[in-house]
């Protein structure tokens, strides 16, 4: 019988609908706090020993082991072409008309953050056309300032501002479950926005207003977003 592993996390990284699907619907048992420790077998695999996060082991008979990584934007040809990437997505660095480092080149979609839906490719498709054909048109544009997070935020993006950018929403990722969260986004030790969630969970995008751009200070520090004081 096929399992699922959640690689030692608390939670299944998949949706609560699809986690219940799995195990209701298709009988197949997923394994949360457990991590597998050993590969049982000779000449061919037999099974896992898993550790549960308690300290309790157990053996799962089985014949295929699929290990898999986290998820990374498809970043390839960014990385060849020499774009500056972002620490904590990976993808190109971009402002909020999703430039990047090189002048005249635009990233959206898969290429610039790992795991979004395809409306978030085609919004993002869509706010860019305006930037190309400004560039195509002779504008310059300035460099704007670096956008980063603060744990148990992930990445951000985009992650460079300019004051003039304000359309498109800032994408957001956190490590950890957070009960209504307040952002504070800050710059030089001034608050230039606050928001409150709902809710945040990990491995599921949390949009920022991007009204707070036009208090920027273009010759300032790196604007900072963090978890502000409740």
């Amino acid at each position: 019988m096929p399992a699922g592993h959640a690689g030692g996390r608390p939670r299944a990284r998949t949706t609560p609908t699809r986690a219940a699907d799995a195990r209701l619907r298709q009988g197949i048992p997923l394994l949360t706090g457990a991590t597998v420790t050993e590969l049982l077998g000779h000449a061919r695999l037999s099974g896992v020993r898993v550790r549960h996060r308690d300290g309790r082991t157990a053996v799962l008979p089985c014949d295929t082991v699929v290990f898999t990584g986290d998820f990374v934007p498809d970043h390839e040809l960014a990385r060849r072409g020499g774009l500056t990437l972002d620490t904590g997505t990976l993808g190109p660095a971009v402002d909020g008309s999703l430039r990047t480092s090189r002048p005249g080149v635009f990233a959206v979609g898969s290429v610039l953050h790992p795991v979004e839906s395809a409306a978030t490719a085609a919004r993002e498709g869509a706010h860019v056309a305006g930037a190309v054909l400004e560039t195509l048109a002779g504008a310059e544009h300035p460099e704007g300032v670096p956008l980063s997070v603060g744990p148990p935020l992930r990445w951000i993006v985009p992650n460079r501002v300019t004051p003039a950018e304000s359309g498109l929403p800032y994408i957001l990722r956190t490590t950890a479950p957070l009960t209504r969260p307040l952002l504070q986004v800050t710059q030089d030790g001034r608050t230039l926005h606050r928001q409150r969630l709902a809710r945040a969970l990990p491995y599921r995008p949390l949009v920022l207003s991007a009204r707070w751009t036009r208090l920027v200070d273009p010759e300032g520090g790196p604007v900072r977003v963090t978890l502000g004081d409740r």
